[in-house]
């Protein structure tokens, strides 16, 4: 094993976890979860069955990642973001799981929401306490309840422009002379 988990953390048998990555205090990881090379899960973390997570992948404190969701490689997940998976959640009754997909490279803000059937795109980030209901561009930044397109951020993060509308093909960074499109 060539994986790290702290001696609180519960990882299941049939979970596979990728050469290093560390688990941190309390995380809880289901059997059937796939977790790539050096990710890393901050105290707290729920990966459930069936959850793929990419290489590289940092999730920060009180995230849970639910049944339906895959996380490309390089996505940042900040503290206590949520994820959904039903979108006519009941007690009793049929569950109907809706998948989501972030795409390599995004970066959730954190408290935001995620609402199950999306997708995020590459390299875009979502603001902190956002509340996203349609899918995110790739290098679009949307904020807001909901949240609502607000400019766009190259690979390295920057936010490259305050124009909502679609970009030109191409905007360059100030900050690393990196493009996005």
């Amino acid at each position: 094993m060539s994986w790290t988990a702290h001696e609180s953390a519960i990882v299941e048998e049939g979970a596979l976890i990728g050469d290093e990555s560390r688990i941190w205090h309390h995380s809880h990881v289901r059997s059937g979860a796939t977790i790539g090379v050096g990710a890393s899960l901050g105290k707290n973390v729920y990966v459930d069955s069936g959850v793929t997570i990419g290489n590289r992948v940092k999730i920060q404190n009180n995230v849970s990642v639910y049944h339906g969701v895959t996380i490309a490689d390089d996505v940042f997940l900040g503290p206590s973001c949520v994820f959904t998976n039903d979108r006519y959640p009941r007690a009793v009754g049929a569950w109907d799981v809706v998948a989501t997909k972030v795409a390599q490279g995004a970066s959730v803000g954190a408290n935001a929401t995620i609402v199950c059937g999306v997708t995020l795109g590459e390299w875009c980030a979502i603001g902190a306490g956002a509340v996203v209901t349609h899918d995110v561009l790739p290098h679009q930044l949307v904020l807001g309840n909901p949240a609502r397109p607000s400019g766009w951020v190259c690979k390295c993060g920057r936010v490259v422009s305050r124009d909502a509308a679609r970009p030109p093909d191409s905007l360059k960074c100030s900050d690393c002379g990196g493009v996005s499109a």
